[in-house]
């Protein structure tokens, strides 16, 4: 199919949009510049400091250098060959950085062992904040350069507050990671440290943006077009991010979908086939003559090796020549048996292949089309060992060329200004830990029935309810609101002068949590609802009661890729609302 036409951009004034894509082992960058009445094209960014080929690739590695007080020496590049090596003598290399973002859960614990740590003195949010400024320096003499017959584009872009950037980050990413991506771009410079310069930072999850790709570049099948599922598997450096849609007939526009199934996130990128793969040479070379060259062989097994193996033994260049066929060293290179190398795809490929028929499963439509996309969908070996078990599913099963997935960050812009996706599933319960008015013919409560106290009202209560705003799996429209009533009471009004209700999420496997005490490992603050100091106004005193009483609604959107929410309360029968302020435990 020939990709979807897009039509002209309808603002009233010019916009530039930058999309960073900061994967775990590779970035990229994308622009597109938004003229009123014209039809808006998106651009890669082709040309960075000690590229090796100017012009022939759109992403580079996600590196950077540090000397021993900290200062950035070098980014984006992994051979040092340009620079003297007494300078780099002393220098710490920092890669895969973007996993220490990940959010802290037993479900990401393992992934930890398997993470280069940070340096000293230095946060992710640091090297976010240097990686950012190298990305958006780049960027702005990259359009200079192409443009530059308009000297004062940009310069006339920051004065109007007019650029609008998109970060992409995994499926498994939420509000905290997303926060402390803004504060990254706030420090880097790219907006304002206010309210209006933090919203011109937006966030769009990496396989939402792989999906706007696919369908701007006309990746659609007919079972597609008849709106039937199509799922996206973003096997990048880091995580598998997996996401899965279908077109909405009823919408006016053609190219509009919906999620139709909770998406997923996974630690088993190709960073851990590497991983897997040091593992065993370190075992096997560990106290041999070759001891010094395992750093040089995982190396070569990562950057070459890795995505070339087609079940037949792999030779890996070892930097020696010296020969031990008992350690599998002969001919300037380390013997891995195909069996070995399978091994370390294996975890990778397993998880891939029962995330598809998971969400097969779950979705609320049938998945026909499976797209296999990402850096990582380079290695013919995942791609052969998926087609495998996709063609017992009768699943059609695609790669698309590598300008695809090289260009999430193409789909980054893409989301901006085509917004192809309307609706998204929850992937887990949300809700408020409260206190909920004891019900005797509750079997649960009448368990409890120890916990009952008496509330300033004279009400029996129980503590440690889960009261659900947001069930799991449930559909939700970019315009959707959930909203609960809530009310508090207290002796003292002045309790009432700062609000915060936490919003929690439920990530365990009870269909029907009813109690924070019960599996409360499974329970995690997703954020804090925080009034803005209207909600005391509302206070009431119950003289009978000695007592005030304040009532209110919490009302949440999750539509769109980011939180948002108010509060509500009446005044004279009618409906006031104030917008609440998000904050998130930085983790």
């Amino acid at each position: 199919m020939a990709p979807l036409a897009r039509s002209p951009y309808t603002g009233k004034s010019r916009r530039l949009v930058i999309a960073f894509d900061i994967g775990t082992t590779y970035s990229g960058v994308s622009y597109s510049i938004l003229t009123p009445g014209e039809i808006p094209e998106i651009f890669p960014v082709t040309r960075f400091p000690h590229q090796g080929h100017v012009g022939g690739n759109c992403k580079i590695p996600t590196v950077i250098y540090y000397d021993k007080q900290g200062k950035v020496c070098a980014t984006g590049i992994d051979d040092l060959g340009d620079f003297e090596p007494d300078e780099v003598e002393n220098w710490t290399k920092v890669q895969w950085f973007k996993m220490h973002l990940r959010p802290k859960s037993s479900a990401t614990s393992d992934a930890a062992d398997q993470i280069t740590p940070l340096p000293p003195n230095k946060t992710v949010i640091d090297i976010f904040v240097d990686f950012m400024e190298y990305l958006y320096d780049c960027t702005r003499k990259y359009i200079q350069q192409t443009f530059p017959n308009q000297p004062d584009f940009l310069v006339s872009m920051d004065r109007n507050n007019a650029i609008d950037f998109i970060l992409t980050h995994p499926n498994g990413w939420e509000g905290s990671q997303q926060a402390q991506m803004r504060q990254a771009a706030v420090r880097a410079k790219l907006v304002p440290d206010t309210d209006a310069g933090r919203a011109r930072v937006r966030f769009v999850t990496e396989g939402e943006a792989s999906l706007h790709l696919c369908i701007q570049r006309g990746l659609m099948t007919p079972e597609m077009e008849r709106g039937e599922g199509v799922l996206i598997v973003d096997a990048g450096g880091g995580t598998i991010d997996i996401s899965t849609y279908s077109r909405n007939l009823a919408a006016k526009e053609k190219n509009t979908f919906e999620e139709i199934a909770a998406a997923q996130c996974f630690f088993q990128g190709s960073i851990y086939v590497t991983n897997r793969a040091r593992c065993f040479i370190e075992n096997r070379l560990n106290g041999s003559k070759f001891q010094d060259n395992i750093k040089y062989i995982v190396n070569a097994f990562d950057k070459q090796s890795k995505l070339t193996f087609r079940y037949r033994p792999l030779y890996v260049p070892a930097n020696s020549q010296e020969k031990d066929t008992n350690l599998g060293m002969r001919n300037g290179s380390l013997r891995l048996e195909k069996e070995d190398v399978a091994g370390f795809f294996k975890p990778s490929i397993d998880c891939i292949v029962n995330a598809i028929k998971e969400q097969r499963r779950t979705a609320k439509k049938t998945i026909s089309t499976v797209f296999l996309v990402g850096g990582f969908a380079a290695s013919d070996w995942l791609y052969n060992q998926i087609e495998i078990s996709m063609k017992s599913l009768g699943v059609k099963f695609f790669r698309p060329d590598s300008n695809v997935n090289k260009a999430v960050a193409d789909g980054g812009v893409s989301y901006f200004i085509d917004h192809s996706v309307t609706a998204r599933v929850s992937k887990h319960a949300c809700g408020v830990r409260c206190h909920h008015q004891y019900d005797f013919n509750d079997q649960e409560h009448r368990q409890r029935s120890s916990q009952v106290f008496r509330d300033l009202n004279g009400s029996q209560r129980l503590p440690n309810c889960f009261d659900i705003i947001l069930p799991k799996d449930t559909k939700v429209s970019e315009t959707k609101e959930f909203r609960r009533s809530y009310h508090r009471n207290s002796t003292n009004r002045s309790d009432f002068g700062y609000l915060a209700d936490p919003i929690l999420c439920y990530k365990g496997s009870s269909p029907h949590p009813r109690w924070t005490d019960v599996d409360a490992g499974s329970y995690s603050t997703l954020c804090n609802v925080v009034d803005n100091g209207q909600l005391i106004n509302t206070s009431r005193y119950v003289s009978n009661g000695g007592y005030y009483n304040i009532e209110y609604d919490i009302i949440l959107a999750f539509g769109l890729t980011e939180l948002a929410a108010q509060y509500a309360w009446k005044e004279n029968g009618v409906e006031k609302r104030s917008p609440a302020k998000i904050t998130y435990d930085i983790q």
